[in-house]
């Protein structure tokens, strides 16, 4: 079972297939980088539902923060690499120095701030590896809602009508409980 970050951790240690998407990753050199949201909430949310099989990600998100350099055009490029690397992974790359454009808000001062900004507490999470190979964890909110299978906003996500009805549009439209029926989604309207 997982308890704690440090479980988590070791999860994804032991996930053959994680490791190599971490190290594919990790060639780029990328600053500030992780491998984010549902490529750690999947994995946290299979175990505990005792799954044998991985549930496919739509994605796996590789975000870096990179201020000197925002062109799109570059983190296309770098998907290309990682395509090169492991063609079958669907590879989504971006800096989250410019994503403050896309989402409307104030300027992220890193990549772990981006993180602190998802909608949601369960996809505010992010892994790396140290020089070692050692994964390392973020998760701005705590492990606490991915653990209790507790889908919230996150503090951003909470106030402003506009981002609340974001959330819940989110929430909606994943729909997470049809892959993981533990799961409890809190919303904010009712």
């Amino acid at each position: 079972m997982l308890n704690n970050e440090k479980d988590i951790i070791s999860a994804i240690q032991e996930d053959e297939w994680m490791m190599e998407i971490l190290k594919a990753a990790k060639t780029l050199n990328l600053p500030d980088w992780w491998v984010c949201a549902g490529f750690v909430r999947s994995k946290v949310w299979d175990v505990l539902h005792h799954f044998i099989e991985r549930t496919p990600l739509a994605d796996v998100d590789v975000i870096y923060f990179d201020s000197a350099n925002i062109e799109e055009f570059y983190e296309k490029e770098l998907e290309k690499k990682l395509i090169t690397i492991h063609p079958d992974i669907p590879w989504s790359v971006k800096n989250q120095a410019r994503m403050h454009l896309k989402s409307n808000t104030t300027p992220y001062h890193s990549s772990v701030d981006a993180i602190s900004k998802f909608p949601e507490t369960v996809t505010a999470l992010g892994v790396k590896l140290d020089e070692k190979d050692n994964v390392i964890l973020t998760a701005p909110h705590g492990v606490r809602d991915v653990l209790h299978l507790e889908v919230h906003p996150t503090p951003d996500y909470r106030e402003e009508m506009e981002k609340v009805l974001v959330y819940e549009e989110r929430v909606k439209t994943k729909n997470w409980p049809s892959n993981w029926d533990k799961v409890q989604v809190n919303h904010l309207l009712k």
